[in-house]
């Protein structure tokens, strides 16, 4: 690894956000400047203003930060600097000494809220019907750039600088050997993090596997009837929900000004990646860490950063698992095992969407465990 500037001090963190925050967010969102909006178009123009409007009613009455906040602050949670960057992260040690440490990874839109409610079952099998052999230790850091570990002060923060990071941080953390899982961003660094630090990371579990046609015809022969379903989920995403990923590929800091001064802008830009039967404070809390830390700029710069690296051509070689949750775009076997050869793994699960770990956490973390389980 290069570029780590050791300084191992890490330092207890507790959330403690300032009541005028929480009264300058209403105010905001009070003031709001609604557009215009053609009747019946659905969601073809974007997120419909209905939808936008009930989160941000809810947002603005009903909707209460102190739970969220209690309930983050009741797991140990740290920083510490890496690479000249202030990471945060919570660690959760299980009571049962045999447990295998796992750095859990989220991406965007998300954020560490994510994986919430995966952690007693992954901390304590045994309280939640599975063995109590399969407990882990987890650590579970927000991205550089996002929430509490944000903003970053320098360029370079791609999916490898990141993988580079989350080596020394468990280095850091006394861990020897011990698995990574990921999603959407998160299931990009999490097989970097198996490549950069094989010696010690025993196996990859991700929820999407980012490989895509190369252009070679042959590679599209003989699809079979699942791989034409997953082509067709992304060739829907491609055609409609991915001017996000060009846009903070491309201008982010143009895009921060919006984001960063008013709430329903940050809301409804969040919110696309949010489906309607998400639960509402669950979009709610994960939109007011990018707004109460003013990272959604920083954040969006990951995008930029990524699209600007250089990447490998090589393959990752780290035993790797998949948990295809449907509603998702999961990835397409015969281009995944191009771009990682030891795909030992391969869940397929007919409900769940991308927030898998908070719609379904039983679900993703039984398939965690029973990755994990021959690994340790």
């Amino acid at each position: 690894m290069t570029g780590i500037k050791h300084s191992d001090e890490i330092r207890p963190f507790t959330i403690e956000i300032p009541q005028a925050d929480l009264h300058d967010l209403k105010a905001r969102l009070a003031k709001t400047r609604w557009p215009d909006e053609l009747p019946g178009v659905g969601w073809d123009y974007g997120v419909p203003m209905g939808f936008v409007q009930g989160l941000a009613d809810r947002w603005a009455t009903t909707y209460d930060w102190q739970p969220w906040e209690s309930r983050m602050n009741a797991y140990p949670q740290f920083t510490t600097t890496i690479d000249g960057q202030n990471i945060h992260f919570l660690h959760i040690r299980s009571s049962n000494d045999a447990a295998f440490p796992l750095i859990l990874t989220h991406g965007w839109p998300g954020s560490v809220v994510e994986y919430l409610d995966v952690i007693e079952p992954l901390v304590d099998p045994s309280a939640h019907g599975a063995d109590a052999v399969d407990a882990f230790d987890l650590v579970i850091p927000s991205l550089p750039g996002f929430g509490f570990s944000g903003p970053t002060h320098e360029g370079g923060w791609n999916r490898y600088r990141t993988a580079e990071a989350w080596a020394e941080l468990m280095r850091r953390l006394g861990y020897e050997r011990y698995g990574a899982v990921g999603n959407d961003a998160g299931s990009m660094i999490s097989p970097e993090l198996g490549r950069i630090d094989a010696e010690h990371v025993a196996g990859v579990h991700v929820t999407q596997i980012f490989s895509f046609p190369s252009g070679d015809p042959s590679e599209m022969a003989d699809l079979s009837e699942e791989e034409q379903r997953e082509m067709g989920t992304l060739q829907w995403f491609l055609e409609n929900k991915m001017s996000f990923n060009q846009l903070m590929s491309q201008q982010p800091q143009t895009l921060a000004y919006a984001l960063l001064d008013s709430p329903t802008g940050l809301l409804a830009w969040q919110a696309q990646l949010f489906d309607e039967q998400m639960d509402p404070d669950f979009v709610l809390t994960n939109v007011m860490l990018y707004w109460l830390t003013r990272t959604a700029g920083s954040a969006a710069r990951f995008y930029y950063e990524d699209a600007h690296a250089s990447h490998p051509t090589e393959p990752t070689t780290a035993p790797t698992g998949v948990a295809a949750f449907s509603g998702d775009f999961s990835g397409i076997r015969r281009f995944a095992n191009r771009d990682h050869e030891n795909i030992v793994h391969w869940s397929v699960f007919d409900h769940g969407g991308h927030f898998a770990a908070h719609k379904v956490p039983e679900l993703l973390s039984g398939d965690v465990r029973a990755f994990f389980r021959d690994l340790r």
